[in-house]
């Protein structure tokens, strides 16, 4: 697994998404909908990882057609920040046996 850099905190493994992932998805779906200029009818947290920084990024597989996947890099601020859920990267054209990865 090297190569892939230095990071504050490795990623969790991959987990079933939850309500409270769906519920991340959820917030920033306006977010790449904006980005990619484009409505997705489906947008459901299929699995997850999660890795604690100074706050926590959220790694999610989001099913956006009956056979299209797009990755997402959700950015969770520390409470105290007191700041709005962020999109930080996406990668679109993936399948449902994607693995995801740190990106």
């Amino acid at each position: 697994m090297s190569g892939r850099g230095m990071m504050c905190g490795g990623t969790s493994a991959t987990k079933p998404a939850t309500a409270e992932i769906q519920a991340i998805a959820d917030q920033v779906k306006s977010q790449l909908e904006e980005k990619e200029n484009k409505k997705y009818p489906i947008f459901k947290a299929v699995e997850y990882q999660s890795q604690l920084v100074a706050g926590t990024n959220y790694f999610i597989k989001v099913q956006v057609e009956d056979d299209d996947f797009v990755h997402i890099r959700v950015y969770e601020s520390l409470p105290q920040e007191k700041k709005p859920l962020a999109l930080h990267d996406y990668q679109t054209n993936k399948t449902r046996h994607d693995k995801l990865a740190y990106f």
